[in-house]
């Protein structure tokens, strides 16, 4: 009986990555071929709308030595009618002096300043509140935003009343390690690749928090952002589409941002993760019960699954290990990588990486130069997956409900550590 059991945990633990990495290879392909390839932006129907007005949001915690390049190069943005808010959370850094000397050095950009770490989510509400813009663009405090990411992302609230967020391709700037430039990969051929396909089937799992606009009434209908949700753009992804507001994914909307380069970072922002996303879970699992949310299942489900494949490697593992030291029985002998399983991992790895590439390299022209050093990142990608989900499953079931989640600094990089120091 057992060797039934681990031998059915096995075939699950090797072809559920398999059945995910072809998904996400055929679904991205295919929306580059329907939806983006030849695609052109519509000047006339943006002036046709009036240039609507977007604030372009900044939420900043301890964002001293990124907050001067990012806000000088938001000021010279082109589209003719937005304006900016920072907002200082608390910073325990100078982030609050330097934004109030960039205040009096741009016209159009308006300080608020929280006495304390309120958390991201709350900083987004509070500029959403004092803006009377109808479009918000929300970035991070690190985040480079593309030239004509504003008018990529409006045509999809023109053309569509019902869309309520547009979420955008994130590039990674942080390449100065090995570590770095695998994720330059990653963002590609696995990121890019399953929002491709999200959007393909008409459900995203989450924006990305250093890119979104979001239309303010949608945001309203949904009471805003929650504070106590420890990745804010998945709730608000569920929250929108859970109230029947359709989430976008824009290729072509930009945004150059900093990425862990130490294991230490990465493993800190991947558990972070792995949490937001089974707090997700919790939350709207009862919500999904109505037959009218019937098409966030299969992301419910998937995400479900993800968990248990975390959990059945981590057994596999766990056996295989206790097998080095002590004699199990016959039945219990583990394989962890047979030899066409092994070719066919490697196979798999190999052909997702070229075509996340071949697909985004029109957005990064550098972005074939990294193959070499990202070809096997999809497997630390699930290896990275499961650690962190078997650490976060128990940590959220334990959490205390409605407790903040606040700022926390992030690890941008070795780069970046080395100008903050100078």
């Amino acid at each position: 009986m057992m060797h039934i059991v681990i031998n059915r945990l096995q075939d699950f633990i090797f072809f559920y990555p398999f059945f995910m990495s072809y998904l996400w290879m055929i679904g991205g392909t295919v929306h580059f071929l329907a939806l983006e390839h030849g695609r052109t932006r519509s000047p006339r129907a943006l002036r046709m709308a009036g240039m609507p007005k977007v604030a372009i949001i900044v939420p900043c915690y301890n964002e001293e030595s990124n907050a001067r390049r990012v806000l000088h190069h938001l000021a010279a943005l082109q589209y003719a009618n937005y304006e900016i808010i920072a907002v200082n959370d608390g910073s325990r850094d100078r982030t609050g002096d330097v934004l109030n000397e960039l205040s009096a050095e741009i016209p159009h950009l308006t300080v608020v300043h929280h006495s304390k770490n309120e958390g991201k989510a709350i900083g987004l509400t509070t500029a959403a509140v004092v803006t009377d813009a109808p479009f918000l663009m929300c970035i991070d405090g690190d985040s480079l935003l593309g030239d004509d990411a504003i008018e990529w992302m409006l045509e999809h609230f023109i053309s569509d009343p019902n869309v309520g967020a547009v979420t955008g391709n994130p590039r990674i700037r942080t390449r100065t390690s090995l570590l770095g430039r695998m994720q330059v990969g990653e963002f590609s051929s696995i990121v890019g690749l399953i929002k491709r396909t999200q959007q393909v089937y008409g459900r995203i799992f989450t924006v990305s928090g250093v890119i979104t606009m979001f239309r303010k009434s949608a945001l309203a209908d949904v009471g805003y952002w929650s504070s106590d949700m420890l990745t804010e753009d998945i709730d608000i992804s569920w929250k929108l589409q859970c109230n029947d507001w359709r989430v976008a994914y824009e290729p072509h909307a930009l945004s150059w941002i900093l990425m862990p380069e130490t294991l230490k970072g990465l493993y800190k922002q991947r558990l972070r993760w792995a949490k937001g996303g089974i707090q997700v879970l919790f939350k709207y699992w009862g919500t999904l019960m109505s037959a009218r949310r019937i098409m966030m299942w299969p992301l419910f489900i998937e995400y479900l699954l993800g968990i248990a494949w975390a959990y059945s490697m981590s057994f596999i593992l766990l056996l295989a290990a206790i097998g080095t030291v002590y004699s199990l029985p016959e039945d219990w002998n583990v394989a962890l990588v047979p030899h066409w399983h092994g070719m066919l991992l490697v196979a798999t790895c190999v052909l997702q990486i070229i075509v996340g590439c071949l697909i985004d390299r029109r957005y990064d022209e550098k972005l074939l130069f990294y193959i070499l050093d990202t070809v096997w990142y999809p497997l630390a990608f699930w290896l990275i997956n499961m650690v962190t989900t078997v650490v976060a499953l128990p940590a959220i079931a334990l959490r205390r409900r409605g407790k903040r989640a606040v700022w926390t600094s992030p690890d941008r990089g070795i780069q970046h550590e080395q100008q903050a120091r100078h």
